[in-house]
């Protein structure tokens, strides 16, 4: 017996299956937030995903760019989950390094004048 993968399927389904959210239920809440895109569009989640589309998931701040590889309907364990897609997000920017302030002893009171006037001049004041 041969079992025939899917040519397309409901977006929340294929987002649940291959772990980029919790829930589908969560996956079908993101869809009516916008916080989904397939090929560029705001997804409902019965919006059909085929092979080759590219689907934007925006969560807890970071948007995923991925490629539908291929067709699930089933959650599978993570290993077979990276088969089915095609990550394309960017990566993070890399993090702005900010030159420390001025360094007190502990317990040296305020900073005198003189050198309150070093530290705006060490943070571009």
């Amino acid at each position: 017996m041969t079992t025939e993968l899917p040519a397309s399927t409901r977006v929340d389904r294929w987002v649940w299956a291959v772990r980029l959210t919790r829930t589908r239920a969560l996956a079908a809440a993101a869809c009516r937030a916008g916080h989904i895109r397939v090929n560029g569009d705001r997804a409902k989640p019965a919006t059909p995903v085929r092979v080759g589309d590219e689907v934007r998931v925006r969560s807890e701040g970071v948007e995923r760019v991925v490629e539908v590889a291929r067709i699930i309907e089933k959650r599978v364990g993570a290993g077979v989950a990276t088969e089915c897609l095609v990550d394309r997000t960017p990566p993070p920017p890399p993090p702005v390094e900010v030159p420390g302030g001025a360094v007190r002893d502990r317990g040296a009171g305020r900073p005198t004048k003189r050198e309150r006037r070093q530290i705006q001049q060490l943070r571009g004041h």
